[in-house]
């Protein structure tokens, strides 16, 4: 069974993560939050430093439960940034936070993050049909077009880069390699 070669040979987590939720199409809110926290705080890090943490982050972040998250105050920050399940990134832990509060004013405009994020690929996953990671850009038109709108929002860590990468593990874009047994499972 071949998979794609960035999670070939690597360790039991990553390559479950590759095998069940990476590209999988992705219209719940919690998770959408999820891919947003664990994203922004993998920027400059490998997405496997974060794979390892990921229990770290669910108990640190109120399970992903972006309107806690929202509420969350200085002695929130203060317990998070001792908290060593998580990568303790002052900005980021700020970030993470002061986007949740921004994810809401999303959700309230358009009702669901949900709605929001799929128009910036009019509703459908794009296919892009690779054949190796050698053909993966890091960003799209796409993911260009989101990042300024959430920049223009007030979120941080949303960058082109890592907005493509959440676009990629929510099924936006079905990126698994054409050989991998997982494209044709995430075609649209």
């Amino acid at each position: 069974m071949y998979r794609c070669k960035w999670a070939q040979n690597s360790f039991p987590a990553y390559e479950k993560y590759h095998d069940e939720e990476w590209g999988v199409k992705v219209h719940d809110d919690k998770t959408h939050f999820e891919f947003l926290i664990l994203e922004g705080a993998q920027a400059g890090l490998s997405w496997s430093t974060i794979i390892k943490r990921k229990e770290g982050y669910r108990k640190a972040f109120a399970n992903f439960d972006v309107k806690k998250v929202a509420k969350f105050g200085e002695k929130d920050f203060e317990r998070l940034i001792q908290d060593e399940g998580i990568i303790r990134n002052k900005l980021k832990i700020r970030a993470a936070i002061t986007n949740a509060q921004i994810f809401l004013e999303i959700q309230k405009e358009f009702g669901s993050f949900d709605k929001y994020i799929w128009q910036f690929v009019n509703g459908k996953t794009i296919d892009h049909k690779w054949n190796g990671v050698d053909y993966l850009p890091t960003t799209t038109k796409e993911s260009d077009e989101l990042s300024k709108d959430l920049k223009k929002r007030g979120m941080k860590f949303v960058g082109s880069t890592i907005m493509y990468a959440h676009m990629q593990a929510c099924g936006l874009f079905n990126d698994h390699e054409v050989e991998c047994f997982r494209h044709n499972e995430c075609q649209v």
